[in-house]
């Protein structure tokens, strides 16, 4: 008769002070709740742990054309979080082999996975039937589930082999080019700041930051911007003797303030929106820490590249290759070369000090007693490495390199300090 493999599965709680006994429960192929309710599958002590919620996650069996394939945990929308591996649990996730679970604070559990050869009949069957073809040995891509959307890249993959269709199409037409290759690099920058933050945000949430900095590049409210630090304030570069200081003091004034500030705006509006929301919703769709600043800013330093590289730089720069006497072709080529580091470097530029700017913005929502001196403190700090960003070129571009580099670490520094305040929050 036959023989097959099934995997079997336990769920143990790990002892803490308060309790010493290792509770293990076996898991099936039926969704199992945890939760501090006593009608819980997995219930916990209510006089013990306090901060997980009535009906906190769920274990859920996963079926491949009929028979369990494995087991995946969801967060049942709890007050206080799940958390796999130390990492927060957002969506379903599934489990693997010494996973490790938290609900809230605690308690905490160890997922154990091993298979158990169930036999059907005295007989079993030769080696070479069980080694036999399978439809899904042949074809995987039917039993990976949902493995290949979250551990695969599948998204990244399929918008890559997007972009590189739309550049294929668009060869002879400059424009549509450009903004292709500029914005899949841009996102690939953005994509990478994302995954280092590892806080969830709504794709809706990041592409309309980037959105509404782009409409005000192109909207009234830049003439303000002109106007108040250029004329009131020294933002205007010397014409003359124009030195190291003179310079930085008027990139100061008139890239760092006025830009960190503009990309900021979405960054404000979000806070400002999210103030009647509750912690949970403001967690997702507002600015409640320093993680949602860093991801918000840098989605809106993406639309400044954006807009102020394809809008101002480079017709600038073809429209200049055109009166020195070159044809049209070699304007395109050089704004090409110049397109591509812009967008690039954006990781260690715009990007950098918007979402430096922006771990101050959410972290003065967690001490709101320093609020103004935590905003002052960023605002005058992302700034002046804009500012000597712009400088440096004038020395050489070995500081340039120097000072790039510098930045891209405050902003690192920043998600790792924003990824720690983070679960102190929960």
């Amino acid at each position: 008769m036959d023989s097959q493999s099934l995997p079997i599965a336990f769920l143990k709680q790990i002892p803490t002070g308060q309790q010493q006994i290792e509770v293990v429960t076996k898991l099936g192929d039926r969704p199992m709740i945890l939760g501090r309710d006593p009608s819980c599958d997995i219930a916990v002590d209510i006089n013990i742990y306090a901060s997980v919620s009535r009906r906190h996650a769920e274990i859920r069996p996963i079926l491949g054309w009929g028979k369990l394939v494995g087991w995946e945990i969801c967060d049942l929308s709890s007050a206080n979080g799940t958390y796999v591996n130390e990492q927060p649990l957002s969506a379903s996730q599934k489990l693997h082999h010494g996973d490790r679970i938290r609900l809230a604070n605690s308690p905490q559990f160890v997922f154990e996975l091993q298979t158990e050869t169930l036999d059907t009949g005295v007989n079993q069957r030769p080696r070479s039937q069980i080694t036999a073809l399978t439809l899904t040995k042949l074809l995987p891509i039917f039993s990976t589930g949902q493995d290949l959307w979250k551990q695969a890249y599948l998204l990244p993959g399929i918008a890559t082999v997007g972009f590189v269709v739309i550049m294929f199409a668009s060869l002879g037409q400059p424009q549509i080019f450009n903004l292709a290759i500029s914005a899949y690099i841009s996102l690939a920058a953005y994509y990478f700041i994302y995954q280092l933050c590892g806080k969830p945000k709504p794709w809706w949430i990041i592409f309309g930051s980037a959105l509404l900095t782009s409409l005000i590049l192109r909207s009234p409210l830049l003439q303000v911007f002109f106007w108040f630090f250029y004329q009131v304030l020294p933002g205007t570069i010397p014409t003359q003797q124009a030195n190291f200081t003179n310079v930085f003091i008027a990139m100061f004034f008139g890239a760092g303030l006025m830009e960190e500030l503009l990309k900021a705006l979405p960054i404000f509006l979000l806070w400002l929106g999210g103030l009647g929301m509750s912690k949970k919703w403001r967690s997702r769709y507002g600015i409640s820490e320093p993680l949602d600043g860093i991801l918000i800013g840098a989605a809106s330093a993406i639309g400044f590249t954006l807009t102020e590289t394809l809008g101002l730089y480079l017709p600038n720069i073809i429209q200049g290759v055109a009166l020195q006497g070159g044809n049209v072709e070699m304007g395109e080529l050089t704004g090409l070369q110049l397109l591509i580091p812009r967008v690039l470097g954006s990781v260690a530029g715009h990007m950098a000090y918007s979402g430096y700017f922006g771990y101050f913005i959410g972290l003065s929502n967690l001490k709101q007693s320093l609020r103004w001196q935590i905003l002052a403190v960023g605002y005058l700090s992302s700034a002046f490495l804009h500012a000597l960003w712009n400088t440096s070129a004038l020395v050489s571009f070995w500081l340039l390199a120097l000072v790039g580099g510098i930045s891209y670490a405050f902003l690192v520094a920043a998600i790792l300090k924003a990824k720690s305040y983070s679960k102190l929050s929960k």
